[in-house]
């Protein structure tokens, strides 16, 4: 899916005037790479943090603010207030089509793994899987089929089916999901042994006041 966004040229400005393009819908953005100049732009908030919902590593048509026409680029880094999370800074890198690049893909589990099926608890523990490919051949996501794992097995990067085309970078042996063994319940009696030594200690009590005086 291609995703597109126009780029608008800025000064480099004070904290105030940064503070100001925020309110007016725009995030502060920088972009460099081996067929442009690190150039300081802002880009719609709406329009990225929609990007930003359906694919966060995915190739950019931007299209420049002075003259250059659109660079294929992708976010390299994103700078989040710590308190609401909103955005405050990104960086483009402009890539090369023809070149080979580094990036991370999400991991889409389908089907329902048979362990949970006799009661095991599924957890996942990689969401998205580090790669290396030309630009053109990044998945959306990568699909994992889940349905054949039993209970207490696991599921290793070097298990995962990889489309042609593509490296993984990720650790062959990192853990991507377990199906663990559902806990046991052990019953819980102590009320019913309570009351049987309440029962106990009054008879105990009238057996020891038995034929005193009153």
């Amino acid at each position: 899916m291609a995703f597109s966004l126009k780029a608008e040229s800025r000064k480099e400005t004070t904290k105030s005037d940064i503070k100001q393009l925020r309110a007016k819908g725009r995030v502060p953005a920088v972009v460099y790479g081996q067929k442009v100049a690190s150039t300081v732009i802002t880009v719609d908030q709406k329009e990225l943090l929609s990007l930003l919902r359906q694919n966060p590593h995915a190739i950019i048509d931007l299209d420049m603010p002075d003259g250059s026409g659109r660079q294929p680029v992708m976010i390299n880094e994103i700078q989040r207030d710590q308190l609401n999370r909103g955005l405050l800074h990104v960086d483009f890198h402009q890539i090369n089509m023809d070149e080979p690049v580094k990036t991370v893909v999400t991991l889409e589990f389908i089907g329902e793994a048979e362990g949970a099926k006799e009661g095991g608890i599924v957890q996942i523990q990689m969401h998205e899987l580090e790669i290396r490919c030309l630009p053109n051949q990044i998945p959306s996501s990568i699909k994992v089929d889940i349905s054949n794992i039993g209970l207490g097995d696991n599921l290793l990067v070097n298990q995962l089916s990889i489309p042609a085309g593509i490296e993984v970078k990720s650790d062959s042996n990192d853990l991507v999901l377990t199906v663990l063994a559902p806990q046991k319940e052990t019953a819980v009696e102590e009320p019913a042994n309570n009351e049987e030594k309440v029962g106990q200690a009054e008879t105990s009590n009238e057996a020891a006041t038995e034929g005193q005086p009153v």
